[in-house]
């Protein structure tokens, strides 16, 4: 017996999608190369392998005129985009009026205006993209659309969590709009566990010295970022943190130890002023994939999603693809090599920003990295930034690295508090690229462009503007 769709409103859609897939035969599959991306390619590579159909993956970074060609020119019927498309409706659709192909699309970015029959995207449904709905929730619900007699899929719905997770959807009340649906059909089905538990990264992996130095959302004094107050609060407490001589994991320990770590970490920064809405983020919702072995990147669905986005940052979601379709050998090794090269790449780029500083505009900040910080991860480093003390959090940070000798990379960071008060980054980065001859989009809080070299400082004064007039 079939269970109900997950997200009712997208059911119509997927299904249309869905049907079309199977009339096919034979399929190219595109997706974005970035963590939500390669969830999405992993959940329809997978959905379309169980119902029979014959399929191709390929990535491609950024979906423009070109690629849409070079695609087009690979002679599939029907192609299949996730976790892009809707933004490049424009160019699809003249490839769809000339015959090239029939674009069959499962994304969450905003659309351009156009329209092709086959569209799954939450925004056409009144569901918001930037935090309700990833690229991999979109391709779970096409999954689930696509349910054989051998099941329904259910179990897909843990790679979708890793890549809402991995797209920032994850607020301080954890997955919330469709996302909620999603993780309840992965808890039902068993491959997924969600509770509440302390909200720092490196659960699984981490020593707990290391968890807790390194936590640096919420800054609280003696513990963060500090390696001899994190071993004197740890020393102190009535918890075995070292076993044989060796650190603990927060895996490691009991409930009754974690509840005593989790009690004095807040009492730490109550005493140590820390404001009270910060300290409530301390505490989040945790999700683990169930089938995943403990004590591993892959059990922890943040981990899994910086592991995925090393592969992508590097070019090889090729590698990333091969993880999460349960390769635990050579793509496994892989990954956690190019995660090693990955963090001391991020390492090294937020050093230099602190180095060198940010440029201050009236309603914004930036730095231009040149080619001291590769393209690809220098949204990321743009990001730990804004966390860190080099850069003012009451503005968004916008940084450029080069992408070609004739093209900058811009990418652009805000906060979820100035989302609050109005900035939308997708809209400052589409804007102000497209009024120098270049292009861009993504999400409120986080987006990016691509743009002429030369039109650099023209772009800063667009989106300085736009951002003044977003937060008024």
């Amino acid at each position: 017996m079939a269970v109900a769709a997950p997200v009712p409103d997208l059911a119509d859609r997927a299904t249309d999608c869905a049907d079309r897939l199977r009339e096919a035969g034979r399929v190219l599959l595109a997706s974005h190369i970035d963590a939500d991306g390669i969830t999405s390619a992993a959940i329809a590579s997978t959905a379309l392998a169980r119902a029979g159909i014959d399929h191709e993956v390929v990535f491609e970074k950024q979906l423009d005129a070109d690629s849409i060609a070079g695609i087009a020119a690979r002679e599939f019927d029907v192609v299949c985009f996730t976790d892009f498309g809707s933004g490049q409706l424009d160019v699809i659709a003249d490839h769809e009026e000339r015959g090239d192909f029939v674009p069959v699309i499962a994304d969450h970015h905003q659309p351009a205006d156009r329209d092709t029959r086959y569209h799954l995207n939450p925004l056409l449904e009144g569901i918001d993209g930037a935090s309700e709905l990833s690229g991999a929730g979109a391709s779970y619900l096409l999954a689930r659309a696509l349910e054989g007699p051998d099941g329904d899929n259910r179990d897909l719905a843990a790679l979708a969590v890793v890549g809402a997770v991995g797209d920032m959807q994850d607020s301080a009340d954890g997955l919330v709009g469709a996302n909620e649906a999603i993780v309840a059909d992965g808890v039902d089905a068993g491959v997924l566990d969600a509770r509440t538990d302390l909200d720092l990264y490196g659960r699984q992996t981490r020593p707990l010295p290391k968890l807790l130095e390194y936590a640096s959302d919420v800054k609280i004094p003696g513990i963060t970022n500090d390696e001899a107050g994190v071993i004197s609060f740890l020393t102190d407490l009535d918890v075995d943190a070292k076993r044989d001589g060796e650190w603990r994991r927060w895996v490691d320990l009991g409930a009754a130890e974690r509840q005593r770590v989790a009690s004095a970490l807040m009492r730490r920064a109550v005493a140590s002023g820390v404001p009270s809405d910060r300290i409530e983020s301390l505490v989040g919702t945790a999700y683990t994939l169930v089938d995943e072995e403990p004590g591993t990147e892959l059990r922890d669905v943040s981990e899994f999603s910086t592991l995925l986005n090393a592969t992508a940052r590097y070019e090889r979601g090729d590698v990333g693809l091969a993880v999460c379709l349960g390769d635990r050998g050579d793509a496994l090794a892989e990954a956690r090599r190019l995660l090693r090269t990955h963090r001391k790449n991020l390492s090294e780029g937020l050093q230099w920003v602190k180095t060198e500083g940010v440029t201050h505009e009236e309603h914004l900040q930036w730095f231009d990295a040149g080619s001291r910080i590769r393209e690809t991860i220098v949204g990321i480093v743009a990001g730990m930034a804004v966390g860190s003390p080099a850069v003012d959090r009451s503005k968004p940070v916008i940084a450029f690295a080069e992408e070609s000798a004739a093209e900058l990379k811009v990418s652009s960071r805000g906060s979820h508090a100035l989302v609050r008060q109005g900035l939308d980054l997708s809209t400052v980065m589409r804007e102000a690229s497209q009024s120098v001859g270049g292009d861009g989009g993504g999400h409120d809080v986080a987006a990016g462009a691509t743009i002429p070299t030369t039109e650099r400082d023209a772009f800063l004064a667009a989106a300085d503007e736009l951002v003044g007039e977003q937060l008024g």
